[in-house]
Parts: C-alpha cells; sequence; structure tokens
C-alpha cells in the first residue's frame, strides 16, 4: 500500500489513451478508496519506440511551492538528474505538465529558477512541439549528452 493521497478512483481507460488524464474517473482526488486498493502495473519490454532513448523514465518537479512547479528532473538508470534549459520553452513544460497530470504550463523557467539540482544532466536541447505525449518522446541530444550546468536547469509552472 501507498501512502499520502489518492489522487484517481474509478478508472475507466479503453486502453486507446497516452495518458492517465485522459481516462474517465472521478474528479482528480475525490476517492472512496483506502491505500490497500491502491492499483498497480506490469509493463513488458524497456524501449519506447520513436523515443531519443530506451528504458523506463519518471519524472517530477522539484524545489518548488508545490508538485505541478519546479525543477523538471528525471529518473534514468536508477538515478535522478536534470534538464538542461538549452532549448527549452513553453511546448515543453506543456508535455511535462500534461505527463504529470497537472494542466496547462504556465510558464516555462531556466537558469535554475527553483535552484540548481544534483547529479546527471539527463537531457540538454529537449525540442517539444507540446503535443508529444512524454517527454522521452521530444527530440533531444542523447541521454546525458550535455553542453551545460546545474546553473542552467530546466523548470514548469503548471
Amino acid at each position: 500500500p501507498g501512502t499520502g493521497p489518492i489522487w484517481l478512483d474509478d478508472m475507466g481507460c479503453s486502453g486507446e489513451e497516452t495518458t492517465l488524464g485522459q481516462c474517465r474517473a472521478r474528479p482528480w482526488g475525490q476517492n472512496n478508496c483506502n491505500h490497500e486498493e491502491d492499483a498497480s502495473v506490469v509493463c513488458t519490454g524497456t524501449s519506447c519506440a520513436g523515443a531519443p532513448f530506451a528504458g523506463p523514465v519518471q519524472l517530477r518537479l522539484a524545489g518548488g511551492p508545490g508538485r505541478c512547479a519546479g525543477r523538471v528532473e528525471v529518473l534514468h538508470a536508477g538515478r535522478w538528474g536534470t534538464v538542461c534549459d538549452d532549448g527549452w520553452n513553453l511546448a515543453a513544460a506543456t508535455v511535462v505538465c500534461r505527463e504529470l497530470g497537472c494542466g496547462a504550463a504556465l510558464e516555462s523557467p531556466g537558469r535554475a529558477q527553483y535552484g540548481p539540482g544534483t547529479g546527471p544532466i539527463w537531457l540538454d536541447e529537449v525540442n517539444c512541439v507540446g503535443t508529444e505525449p512524454a517527454l522521452r518522446r521530444c527530440p533531444a541530444e542523447p541521454w546525458g549528452r550535455h553542453n551545460c550546468n546545474h546553473h542552467e536547469d530546466a523548470a514548469a509552472v503548471c
């Protein structure tokens, strides 16, 4: 069982959706559950066709006032790292906000507005159109290749 808020309940997905946010569900945060009913998934395969890098990716916004604003961080190879602000724009923040279920992007700050991160800089020259279902589907330099430092960490405000 998990801990903390339960955000989704009574999910109804057809399987054609690209994000959970596209599935039918109760309003965000409204539920009649307890953590003994937490859902889980088991996935097959380890790569995403058309992605600039292979493997499962996790995403979060850190250092901000809440879960929907902060420095963009991605988990790869078991390590959290950041995204460089070179090429970062509102289209990229739109993809991040949508992927996190945080609604529309309002800002795409750079220059480590939410403080410099630590660890690897995983992505650089991210060039999203804004319609991609996940940050990993946006064109970017190969995983881990960058010419940045943590004072150039990208952020999103949703």
